[in-house]
């Protein structure tokens, strides 16, 4: 009978324990943070963020060629897309965020140079009447400013992106107009209103909380600066749609375990691409963090797609 009788209590106590063990684990989500999504997996924006910096890190030092194999050479066309876009004049201050490696910051340089170029021409041809010397020390002087004031400012998260960059630089000869700034896209380490242009290419995706990264943007541009966003999207064509997801899912990986000897970091990507707001709920993020004329340009079907707006 008596211990008949301690059954009921064991029964409370179990009860009473698996509360305890229950409120427990919702305390320990608590104090790890909100979830999020890390590819098709289900993490705190903590986990988020380092798994994302282990990815990057990882990738560094193939990101380049990885973007040429993944894309057959196609980036390099979106991201001249994105530059001409942008119509960059001399004297332009651009921040390039998530830019480490520096295909916006020297596509910039190129373009501003180009520019400058032909505005040294049209003046020298309104100088018929100088003089040999005239012209030539004329040409110097402007030739010595071959971007007119211009600047670029890489802002990257990752430590191995910006050293990647940094070894491009100096290889092909980029100096002039060009810093390397180690900073996260949700707490910017630059003043208000400090830049004419923000571009953001292949990494607001990355980004944990893109809500933060748009209003951080807003907050470092000029009024009247401009907002410049490329970024994977989603395929508007249905047969073209269904061959997207076959060759990223079956062949980007595995490109990735080849090239970069790093399968999941490619299977991550592919799969992050997937979650990624469609263009029309990131056109109403971006309208959500204050930016006005906000409009995007899909290319290759929705494959990727540029948003652009304005801090009036």
């Amino acid at each position: 009978m008596a211990a008949a009788g301690l059954c009921p209590c064991r029964a409370l106590l179990a009860r009473r324990g698996g509360a305890l063990r229950a409120l427990c684990g919702s305390v320990r989500g608590l104090a790890a943070g909100p979830e999020t999504h890390f590819g098709f997996q289900t993490v705190t924006e903590e986990e988020r963020r380092e798994k994302i910096y282990q990815v990057f890190q990882s990738v560094a030092k193939k990101y380049d060629v990885m973007n040429d194999s993944m894309t057959l050479g196609i980036h390099r066309v979106w991201k001249d897309i994105l530059v001409h876009k942008m119509n960059p004049s001399p004297g332009t201050l651009l921040l390039d965020v998530a830019g480490g490696t520096g295909d916006i910051a020297f596509r910039f340089i190129n373009y501003v140079r180009s520019v400058r170029e032909r505005q040294l021409q049209r003046k020298l041809r309104h100088h018929q009447n100088l003089s040999w010397q005239e012209i030539a020390e004329s040409y110097q002087e402007d030739k010595s400013k071959s971007l007119g004031d211009s600047q670029v400012v890489v802002c990257d998260i990752n430590k191995e992106m910006l050293k990647v960059g940094k070894q491009k630089a100096q290889h092909l000869g980029y100096s002039e107009g060009l810093s390397w700034v180690l900073g996260n896209a949700e707490e910017l380490p630059f003043d208000d209103d400090m830049f004419d242009v923000y571009t953001i290419a292949f990494g607001i995706r990355n980004v944990t909380r893109i809500d933060l990264a748009l209003q951080e943007a807003y907050r470092v541009l000029k009024p009247g600066g401009r907002f410049l966003c490329l970024e994977f999207s989603q395929v508007s064509n249905p047969l073209l749609s269904r061959l997207y997801d076959l060759y990223s899912f079956q062949v980007i990986p595995v490109l990735g375990e080849v090239i970069a000897g790093d399968w999941k970091s490619y299977q991550y990507l592919v799969e992050s691409i997937r979650r990624f707001p469609p263009q029309e709920e990131l056109k109403a993020m971006i309208e959500d963090a204050g930016f006005f004329k906000v409009d995007y340009q899909n290319l290759n079907s929705g494959i990727v797609a540029i948003h652009s707006g304005f801090k009036l």
